[in-house]
C-alpha cells in the first residue's frame, strides 16, 4: 500500500500556531462582531444588508454564522457599516491595545469622514500640534526626574 500525504499549511492566529483550514480566523467572532456593529450604528440586520447591497438571507447567514463572506463581500460588508474587515474578522491592531483607545479613534475616524477636506487639514494640523505638546510634556516631565 502507497502512502499518501496531505499537504498541511501552518499560519499564526493571534499568536498561535494553527493548521489551515477553511477558516483561518473564529467566524462566530465575525458573526458576533456584525451585530455588535449593527447595533452601535442603531440599524437592523436588514439595514445593514441593504447598506452593504447583499440579500437579507445571504447577510443572515453570516450573522448567525452559517456562512463566511469571500474578500470581497468582506470588504463591502465592512464598508457599508464603516468599520474594516480586521475590526469585524477580530483582528486587533497592537498598536491600539487600549479598548477606549479605540473607540475613540472610531469615533474620530467617522467624524473624519464627514469633514470636507479643507475641514480634514486643519483638524489635522490641530491632532499634530496637539501630539507635539504631549511630546514636549512628557519630556519635560522625564527631564525633571
Amino acid at each position: 500500500m502507497q502512502e499518501q500525504y496531505v499537504p498541511i499549511r501552518l499560519h499564526i492566529v493571534r499568536g498561535e500556531l494553527c493548521v489551515y483550514e477553511e477558516q483561518n480566523v473564529p467566524m462566530d467572532e465575525f458573526a458576533e462582531n456584525l451585530k455588535k456593529r449593527a447595533k452601535q450604528l442603531g440599524i437592523s440586520n436588514a439595514e445593514a444588508a441593504r447598506r452593504s447591497g447583499l440579500e437579507e438571507r445571504r447577510y443572515a447567514h453570516y450573522v448567525s454564522n452559517r456562512r463566511e463572506p469571500d474578500l470581497g463581500t468582506l470588504v463591502k460588508i465592512a464598508v457599508a457599516l464603516r468599520t474594516t474587515p480586521n475590526v469585524l474578522l477580530g483582528v486587533t491592531d497592537p498598536v491600539v491595545d487600549d479598548p477606549k483607545k479605540a473607540i475613540l479613534l472610531e469615533r474620530l475616524s467617522s467624524a473624519a469622514a464627514a469633514m470636507s477636506l479643507e475641514e480634514f487639514k486643519i483638524f489635522v494640523i490641530q491632532a499634530e500640534a496637539i501630539a507635539d505638546e504631549s511630546l514636549k510634556n512628557s519630556g519635560e516631565s522625564e527631564a525633571a526626574k
